[in-house]
């Protein structure tokens, strides 16, 4: 899931923008029919921090190894599911991250 998460450029360009408490984002529609919004950010969560330093380090680091463990632990505080290291469905775990990042909106 975090690998093809990583591989997602306007996710990353937009995690990029969002760590910058007050910028605004431009959201364009593919629809014509839609105008284009302008979303002024807030100070983002722990959770949102987390995963772009985490999509920050895997595309940036030489070491061939990247851990996710703050992610981790961030994703384990919105869903105590996830705490103990058992096994989880990656739906589940998609699920859980992205709904926690758009509640920390």
């Amino acid at each position: 899931v975090l690998q093809n998460l990583s591989q997602t450029p306007i996710l990353r360009e937009l995690l990029k923008e969002a760590k910058m408490p007050g910028t605004a984002v431009k959201i364009e529609s593919p629809e014509l029919f839609m105008e284009p919004q302008l979303i002024k950010l807030d100070q983002p969560g722990p959770l949102t921090l987390a995963m772009y330093q985490f999509l920050t380090e895997m595309q940036e680091t030489k070491k061939g190894v990247v851990t996710p463990k703050e992610l981790f632990a961030q994703v384990c505080k919105k869903a105590i599911r996830f705490k103990g290291y058992q096994q989880q469905d990656s739906h589940e775990l998609l699920r859980y991250l992205l709904d926690g990042m758009r509640a920390e909106e």
